[in-house]
């Protein structure tokens, strides 16, 4: 086995450099050395040779708990020579303005796709540009291509699936960005400002940098990787589900688990891991009634007005504490189990955390365990605007003839969604008996993504738990996301491995909103994090 290649002194040098990186429970300076050469990896499962047993033992140094993974000093020391270089490849790729909900960009949002091509090319990986068809709502629009990538195909090595998104949010400097947002802008406390740099620009380029580093450092990449990076996620990742279920059998048939980094830390110095996502269905209510736009002097007070037909319909829905008054809903949620009750003191978050993230204190629970649970485990629901209704500055007078409310139900375990669907319809049809009006309302369920949980306690979420202990000094939070990336359990069910939720940036990034960023030690840190991560699930045992 390779790893008894590993001579003595190395061992027992790595051994001590690692040791000295968790002692005490922080992340102190690593002792790099220059090696020439590349350095093996431990296959698994684990040899009991003298050697091996070195290169494998585990240390624990107040409460710090390490698993030795002797390679990570030269790709860390790597990391930090190459973070210019790493930055300006993050640079190059918020310059490309990939906005996949923009038609006019979606020349763009390919450049994209080929500019993560041509990289992984250049570092040795085989990649192709699968073609998806055209787009379902506009036919004359061809969707930009999902990224299929492989580097290494040893059947010695354990095989690890990453998933990201190239694509981004529309911005425009005029919504309020201070900087430009299609031009990375790093400030003095080495926030780097951009759209798409922390969703999810700097994760996907975190996978790329770990190959190159590891590449300079002359240390042999630890797993076979594949990679799927779309370019419509922020569109409703058109055409990738059906790509990854007939792919499931073929490009993923070799995954062992897959790692998704496109979520975020619960605050802004303590890593975590995420388990859980709460389920998305969105629905919208249109109300029409006159054939026309109505001027409110000449007919406000003689015409039943839809406006106020769709205000009253989102009334019956929820109240202003959050409570949902649709029936049935609260009925199908599981209960709290005093196992998860134990879990959420323990978790590093603060009111005052939420009240940094909302710029207010206007909170409806008054306890971090009570916000945590409905941002968590409990359903929401959220109405998010009306399309034909004015909105632009000044006043106008005008009476809409037809306004479409749209909202949104987070689901969460153990919500049927069909039976979701049903107390919605049937909520929605009594609620317009009710009104008595003379006006037209019809309502839709336009998308929905079921929730989803893992097993946190799966080899790969322990991987990345020894990484995250290594890079970072501490012991993550395992936490569940009230946000939903539906792709995460298209991939479970496709594939039936394992998922992993495993962030790089902070709950201040601020994706999809004005002034994104990433700050510069989550995209160094992060870079490590990922590299350290498929170092120790390659040395995980089978099971």
């Amino acid at each position: 086995m390779r790893s008894l290649q590993l001579p003595l002194a190395r061992a027992t040098r790595n051994l001590l450099s690692s040791a000295t990186r968790c002692y005490s429970g922080k992340a102190l300076s690593s002792l790099h050395q220059s090696i020439k050469g590349p350095l093996p990896f431990s296959s698994r499962p684990i040899s009991r040779s003298p050697s091996s047993f070195i290169q494998h033992r585990s240390y624990k140094v107040t409460n710090i708990h390490c698993e030795m993974a002797p390679q990570l000093d030269g790709f860390f020391a790597k990391v930090d020579e190459m973070a210019p270089q790493f930055i300006e490849r993050l640079d190059q790729a918020v310059q490309i303005p990939s906005v996949s909900a923009d038609p006019e960009r979606r020349p763009d949002v390919v450049r994209m796709g080929k500019f993560l091509a041509e990289t992984l090319t250049k570092l040795g990986a085989s990649v192709e540009l699968r073609e998806l068809g055209k787009q379902p709502d506009n036919p004359d629009l061809d969707l930009p291509p999902v990224l299929l990538g492989r580097y290494g195909s040893d059947p010695k090595k354990r095989t690890i699936l990453v998933y990201g998104h190239y694509d981004v949010q529309p911005a425009l400097k005029e919504d309020g960005w201070n900087t430009e947002p299609f031009k990375l802008s790093v400030d003095e406390q080495g926030r780097m400002f951009g759209r798409g740099s922390t969703d999810d620009k700097g994760p996907v380029l975190g996978w790329i940098n770990a190959i190159e580093a590891h590449q300079k450092a002359g240390i042999e990449f630890p797993v076979n990787l594949l990679m799927c990076f779309e370019g419509m996620e922020e569109y409703g990742s058109e055409g990738l589900d059906d790509l990854i279920r007939a792919e499931a059998k073929k490009f993923f048939k070799d995954a062992e688990a897959v790692c998704i980094s496109d979520n975020y830390w619960l605050g802004t110095e303590k890593p975590c891991l995420t388990y859980g996502l709460r389920g998305c269905s969105y629905y919208s209510i249109k109300v029409s009634g006159p054939a026309a736009d109505l001027h409110s002097g000449v007919f406000g007070g003689t015409v039943v007005e839809p406006m106020t037909d769709l205000v009253s319909l989102f009334g019956t829905l929820v109240d202003n504490k959050g409570k949902i008054l649709i029936k049935g809903l609260s009925e199908m949620v599981a209960p709290v189990t005093p196992e998860e009750e134990a879990l959420y003191p323990g978790i590093a978050f603060t009111m005052d955390d939420i009240y940094k993230s909302l710029g207010s204190q206007t909170t409806i629970h008054e306890t971090k365990e009570e916000i945590l649970k409905a941002r968590w485990r409990y359903p929401s629901l959220s109405i998010h605007g009306i399309e034909g209704a004015f909105s632009a500055p000044g006043a106008k007078t005008v009476i809409p003839a037809a306004v479409t409310g749209k909202f949104s139900i987070r689901t969460v375990p153990n919500m049927d969604l069909p039976e979701v669907n049903k107390a919605v319809f049937e909520h929605l049809e009594q609620a317009v008996k009710n009104l008595n009006t003379k006006n037209t309302v019809k309502y839709e369920l336009m998308h929905e993504g079921k929730w989803w949980v893992s097993s946190p306690k799966h080899w790969n979420f322990l991987a990345a738990g020894k990484a995250v202990k290594n890079v970072f000094g501490v012991e993550p939070d395992y936490t569940r996301e009230g946000g939903s990336i539906p792709v995460t359990l298209t991939f479970e069910q496709a594939t039936g491995k394992n998922v992993l939720l495993l962030p790089m940036g902070s709950s201040t990034d601020g994706a999809h909103s004005i002034n994104e960023k990433l700050d510069k030690r989550n995209y160094i840190e992060g870079i490590k994090l990922l590299g350290a991560y498929l170092h120790y699930v390659a040395e995980e045992p089978q099971v």
